[in-house]
C-alpha cells in the first residue's frame, strides 16, 4: 500500500539564516516555492538523506527517516535505505553509460535490472534511446531518463528540483503533464522545487512559500496566489500594486481606506479603524473606463483619473504603467482585443476603475 503522509520537521543553521520548518505532504504534488537561497534544495536533500539536519524528525507513514533531538531514540537512515527517488536540475546522468545502464544503476543487483530498466523507459517513451549516451540526447530526453532512473527503485517518494527550468516552454508542458501523471499512476508523494510561478501551477496541487528557511504559507496552489497571508507572500508570488492605505471608515457594506489622498472602498474584511494594512489588487481588476459610455454599477466605486507612463503590448494581452495624482503608480492588464477604440498612448490621461471586489487587504496587518 503506498505512503499516505511524508512529514519532515527539521531545523539547520545555514550560512545567512537557520531553516526551521514543518512540512506535511501526502500523495500530491507539493511544490516548495520561493527565491533562490531561501533553502527549497535544503529541504530535498535533508529528506533524500544527503544533508544532516542540526534537529528534528522526518517520517513517512511513523516510519523515522531521521530524529536528532526529538522524542524516541536517535535515527539516521542511509539515503539509500530511504527508498526516495531524486531528479536534480541538472540531470546528473552518468556521462560514460547508456540511458539504459543508467537507468538501470540503481537496479544492479537485481537480476532483472535491465529488464526492468527497458519497461521504465518504455513508461517514460524513450526506449528507442536506450543505446545512447547523454551528450546523444537532447535535454528534454535526459529529463526522462534522469526520472526513469528515478522511479528505478520504486520509490515510495519523488523530488525534484528544478527540473525542467532548462527546457523550452513546450517540452516543458509536455514533462510536466508527464509528470502529474506519473505521480497519479504511482501515488507518489512528490514535492517539486521551483521559482517559477508557472511550473507550481502546472505541476502542483498545494504549495509552500519558503523565505529565509521558514514556510511563510502553505495551501492550494490558487489560494496562495490569490490569498496571499502577508506582504512577504505577495511579493514573492510577483503580485503586482502592493500599497500601503488607513483604513478610515468601516461597516456592513465595506471599509474605506485611505491611500495617501485617494479613497478607496474594500469588501468587508477585519480591520480596525485608523489601521495601516497592506493591500494589493491585481492588474487585471482594474477596468479601463469609456468616458462616453454609461457605467455598470459595479466599476462605480474608485473611480480615478491617472496618466499613462508606459504601454506594453503583446500578442494576449497589455500592460499599462499609469501614474495616479497621489504619486503612486498602477499596473493595469486587459486582453489585446479589448477597449480598441481608445487609443491609450503615454502620455494621455485614463480614467480607471480600481474594482471594490478586487481590493484585498494582507494579514497580518502591517505598518508603515
Amino acid at each position: 500500500m503506498p505512503p499516505t503522509r511524508l512529514v519532515a520537521d527539521i531545523e539547520k543553521q545555514l550560512e545567512h539564516f537557520r531553516l526551521a520548518l514543518r512540512l506535511e505532504v501526502g500523495t500530491e504534488v507539493l511544490v516548495l516555492f520561493g527565491p533562490s537561497g531561501a533553502g527549497k534544495t535544503t529541504v530535498l536533500n535533508a529528506i533524500a538523506g544527503l544533508v544532516t539536519p542540526d534537529a528534528g524528525e522526518i517520517t513517512l507513514d511513523g516510519r523515522p527517516f531521521f530524529r536528532r533531538h526529538r522524542p524516541g531514540p536517535a535515527v539516521n537512515l542511509p539515503a539509500r535505505k530511504r527508498r526516495i527517488g531524486y531528479v536534480f536540475q541538472q540531470y546528473a546522468l552518468f556521462p560514460h553509460l547508456t540511458a539504459l545502464e543508467n537507468v538501470a544503476y540503481p537496479l544492479r543487483r537485481r537480476r532483472d535490472g535491465r529488464q526492468q530498466a527497458m519497461l521504465l523507459l518504455r513508461k517514460m517513451g524513450i526506449a528507442h534511446l536506450a543505446h545512447r549516451y547523454p551528450r546523444e540526447m537532447s535535454g528534454g530526453q535526459q529529463q526522462r531518463v534522469a526520472i526513469a532512473r528515478a522511479l528505478a527503485a520504486e520509490p515510495q517518494v519523488l523530488l525534484l528540483d528544478e527540473p525542467f527550468s532548462a527546457l523550452d516552454a513546450t517540452l516543458r508542458e509536455r514533462l510536466q503533464r508527464e509528470l502529474r501523471d506519473l505521480q497519479r499512476e504511482l501515488g507518489l508523494v512528490v514535492l517539486y522545487v521551483t521559482h517559477s510561478l508557472e511550473d507550481a501551477f502546472a505541476v502542483g496541487h498545494r504549495l509552500a512559500v519558503i523565505r529565509q528557511g521558514r514556510v511563510e504559507q502553505v495551501g492550494p496552489v490558487e489560494a496562495v496566489f490569490r490569498r496571499p497571508t502577508n506582504r512577504q507572500v505577495a511579493e514573492i508570488m510577483g503580485i503586482r500594486n502592493l500599497f500601503h492605505a488607513r483604513v478610515v471608515a468601516g461597516g456592513a457594506t465595506g471599509l474605506v481606506l485611505d491611500w495617501d489622498g485617494l479613497r478607496l472602498e474594500a469588501p468587508p474584511q477585519p480591520a480596525g479603524m485608523g489601521e495601516v494594512v497592506t493591500a494589493y489588487i491585481r492588474p487585471e481588476d482594474i477596468k479601463v473606463l469609456y468616458p462616453d459610455r454609461p457605467l455598470r454599477p459595479i466599476l462605480r466605486p474608485n473611480q480615478v483619473v491617472g496618466r499613462i507612463v508606459q504601454r506594453q503590448p503583446n500578442s494576449s494581452f497589455q500592460t499599462l504603467r499609469v501614474a495616479l495624482a497621489n504619486g503612486h503608480q498602477v499596473e493595469v492588464r486587459f486582453p489585446t482585443y479589448a477597449y480598441a477604440p481608445l487609443s491609450l498612448r503615454p502620455g494621455e490621461e485614463v480614467h480607471l476603475s480600481l474594482r471594490k471586489d478586487g481590493l484585498v487587504i494582507l494579514h497580518p496587518p502591517s505598518s508603515r
